[in-house]
């Protein structure tokens, strides 16, 4: 209760839900704009691809002027402000200037992540005794549910409004933007926060005996930990990705309206949510690696079902249910990678939530043709199978890896 009554944080929060609720109708946007024009599943993907790098890519870099620079402020409101207004212009140009603004405006997504996770993994080391990645998983939440609200309320303004009728979401966006410009003028510093020391200054204090033999195995242990995290990224961002980029266009062509298509979608990133606040606090009590396992294996079930059911009302149990199962790793992933990269935290942020989207996103590139040749039911097959292999390579994330440089 400290931390979601904490003004800091909600500042923060607030902000990563107006970023998704605004970054979640891309999918519907496009989709409606692909149905105008007869565009097809490549095209489709290939947007939301430039659309998603151009929010992922450029993330380490605004990482990196947060940390050298303390320009958190700048960075996470500036963000916010940023891609509202891209956004609402995006409303009014015609389509061949609308989508290279809406991807101009995807910056703005970039600049405030990295500072968002931070202030928010550092508000759960001081307000809950250390349990950041409840505390990130809390921040991801409202991240998650604008993603959840987008679609929702974005699909029947684009029915009933046409394009323009989405300016009706910019206007709270600007007023959290400006809130969050006013909460940020004194952001939570690392130091403040009671970050560990410096890995030498570890390793100095522990004595020089032994220190090259125990350095060299850490160093083999971080290597494999640190391949099994990017498999695992990149995987589970694919698989989310895939859901995101294709189940309105599946449920269009099953002849679905926006208002369905866009509430289910709205319901898989409910769910994923749902599923990260949970993966979250398991994972601060039963460790990530088990949670990791476990949740990603689980996935696989729904998604195959949805992959062979077709159109019915079992959709709306499915559909949130992979979503919980798929997000619940969600921030497991960034706080275990906060933990190991250095440089700062809001780089380590910024690298890994830009490589988590730049993987899904080029995953969907190569899934559109699949789209296209085979159909929608053998990629969400596939889908299945990419959250099998991800909970396989969890099996990797031995957290006495990461832990045992901290002893």
């Amino acid at each position: 209760m400290s931390l979601l009554l904490d003004s800091l944080f909600n500042a923060v929060a607030y902000g990563h839900f107006i970023v998704d609720v605004l970054n979640g109708q891309r999918s519907v946007l496009l989709t409606y704009w692909s149905q105008e024009l007869g565009l097809s599943n490549s095209w489709l993907a290939m947007v939301s691809t430039i659309y998603v790098w151009g929010a992922s890519l450029s993330q380490p870099v605004f990482g990196w002027i947060t940390d050298r620079f303390g320009k958190t402020r700048l960075m996470a409101a500036g963000g916010i402000l940023w891609l509202t207004g891209f956004f609402a212009l995006a409303l009014f140009l015609p389509l061949n200037w609308a989508i290279p603004c809406l991807i101009l405006g995807s910056l703005g997504s970039a600049s405030f992540h990295p500072s968002g996770a931070t202030q928010a993994t550092l508000r759960g080391r001081t307000l809950l005794a250390g349990r950041e990645t409840t505390s990130t998983s809390w921040f991801f939440l409202f991240g998650q549910f604008g993603y959840f609200m987008g679609p929702i309320l974005g699909g029947p303004l684009l029915q009933h409004f046409g394009p323009g009728g989405l300016l009706l979401l910019a206007v709270p966006a600007l007023a959290i933007g400006l809130n969050a410009a006013w909460r940020l003028r004194t952001p939570v510093q690392a130091a403040e926060a009671g970050a560990d020391p410096a890995p030498a200054t570890r390793l100095a204090q522990s004595g020089a005996a032994g220190q090259g033999s125990r350095t060299a195995a850490l160093a083999r242990g971080k290597a494999s930990f640190i391949g099994a995290l990017i498999v695992v990224a990149g995987l589970q961002s694919w698989a989310q990705q895939n859901m995101n980029t294709f189940l309105p266009k599946y449920l269009s062509d099953l002849g679905q309206t926006p208002t369905v298509y866009g509430l289910l979608t709205g319901l898989f990133m409910g769910g994923s949510a749902l599923g990260n606040v949970l993966g979250g606090a398991l994972a601060d009590r039963f460790g990530h690696r088990r949670v990791a396992v476990f949740m990603l294996a689980l996935a696989s079930l729904p998604l195959i079902a949805i992959a062979q059911v077709g159109w019915t009302g079992w959709l709306y149990l499915l559909v949130p249910l992979a979503g919980a199962c798929t997000g619940a790793v969600h921030s497991i992933i960034v706080v275990l990678a906060q933990r190991l990269l250095k440089g700062g935290m809001a780089l380590a942020s910024g690298l890994t939530l830009g490589f988590m989207f730049s993987a899904g996103a080029l995953g969907t590139l190569l899934s559109g043709p699949l789209a296209d040749q085979w159909g929608f039911a053998p990629v969400f097959l596939m889908t299945a199978g990419l959250a099998g292999i991800a909970s396989l390579a969890a099996l990797g994330l031995r957290e006495n890896q990461v832990t045992a440089e901290n002893a």
